[in-house]
């Protein structure tokens, strides 16, 4: 015992130990980051609101990943301030220039009156689901918690939407939207693995509650069995995080574009035709959108369907898959979304392209000009002018 208050009062002397109140004062610096070590059914118990855990026997391991940036404010705490002081040392060996353990510890935090709350935690059954999601530094069970408070809209449920719909459920987005007014046809099943043999002549949203809910009953599904219109597209988009979009034609692409443009909402976008595919993330607040890449729908004839020039029915697995993953990105703030980059797959290659999407000056449908934009639809692929 002797030597470890030794060891204790040594590692002190090399760390930065604050009060409880200088600890409060010091979280409200910007990037400030408060870093609970204590055992998971310690912080279960209670914890300061915004504090990202870290137990420390993983500390080593999980830090970088959770808090990238080492000049940040980092104020560590556990129960007391014991475990806080030697994690506050290894902070600092690991490169960390701004870190101080808080005397006390959430013990005294708590008992002084301070702001804390009881987090949200994953039940039993979530938390065995969503394990391998849990393990990843990047994730863990905030992100598992982000992931089943999400909304992502769905834009049909055929070759796009069905592996994206799958992988989004499974996943655990919490609200799936799907909105479809087709029914479900033999020929789908080549492709639209949502579907299946007894779901022939159904109405495709129907189909795809069945299967999704089948998959992951902690999602709430919710379809759309309608035409996406000019009368509807507004009432429809609004309230949703991400928007998959899986359709098929120009008209509806630009009716989209203009709403989600107008709602500020991110629009993952697919497109397969024959062997290749493509996706690109549409962010009206970060990047380029649809009318950048896109500025006017190409001639009828120069636009063929999947039905009139084919596709590979493997296709739309990689690309909807790779829109799941986007519409996640986008949802847990990870990684790089291609915003303002274009991924071009062939398959016959077995290859991917990445393309620069340039934001086009002379595009008037912009996040700043919200105001002004008039949702309308396509006649006749003319574009009848948008802005009031």
């Amino acid at each position: 015992m002797a030597n470890f208050r030794e060891l204790l009062t040594a590692t002190k002397e090399q760390i930065r130990e604050v009060d409880t109140a200088t600890a409060e004062e010091l979280r409200t610096r910007p990037g400030a980051v408060v870093l609970d070590v204590r055992e998971p059914d310690e912080y279960e118990q209670g914890a300061i609101p915004g504090a990202i855990h870290i137990p420390r026997g993983t500390l080593e391991g999980s830090i970088e990943n959770r808090i990238p940036d080492k000049g940040a404010t980092v104020v560590v705490h556990c129960a007391s301030g014991v475990r806080s002081a030697f994690a506050a040392k290894t902070l600092t060996e690991l490169g960390y220039t701004d870190v101080a353990s808080m005397a006390g510890g959430f013990n005294r935090w708590k008992d002084e009156g301070r702001d804390w709350s009881t987090p949200r935690k994953l039940s039993a059954d979530q938390r065995n689901r969503y394990q391998r999601h849990v393990l990843l530094p990047e994730v863990d069970v905030e992100g598992q918690l982000k992931l089943l408070d999400a909304r992502v809209l769905l834009l049909g449920a055929g070759g796009l939407g069905s592996p994206a719909a799958l992988y989004l459920a499974a996943a655990g987005v919490g609200t799936v939207g799907i909105i479809d007014m087709d029914v479900v046809d033999e020929s789908n099943l080549q492709r639209q693995i949502l579907h299946n043999l007894d779901r022939i002549g159904e109405r495709k949203v129907d189909s795809a509650k069945k299967t999704l809910t089948a998959l992951n009953p902690d999602v709430d599904v919710v379809t759309f069995d309608v035409r996406l219109g000019a009368d509807n597209v507004m009432d429809i988009l609004q309230g949703w995080d991400v928007i998959v979009d899986g359709t098929d034609n120009f008209p509806t692409r630009f009716l989209v574009n203009d709403a989600s443009v107008k709602l500020g909402i991110p629009v993952v976008h697919g497109s397969i035709f024959r062997f290749e595919g493509m996706v690109t993330v549409f962010d009206p607040k970060r990047g380029p959108t649809y009318r950048d890449l896109v500025p006017e729908p190409p001639p009828a004839e120069l636009a063929p369907s999947c039905a009139e020039a084919g596709v590979l029915g493997v296709l739309p697995g990689i690309v909807g898959s790779l829109q799941a993953i986007e519409a996640i990105k986008l949802i847990l703030d990870l990684g790089q979304p291609l915003i303002g980059r274009l991924l071009a797959y062939d398959s016959l290659e077995q290859s991917f392209r990445e393309y620069k999407v340039q934001v086009d000056p002379t595009n008037e449908i912009t996040w700043d000009n919200r105001d002004r934009i008039v949702v309308a639809e396509l006649d006749d692929l003319c574009m009848p002018h948008p802005l009031s």
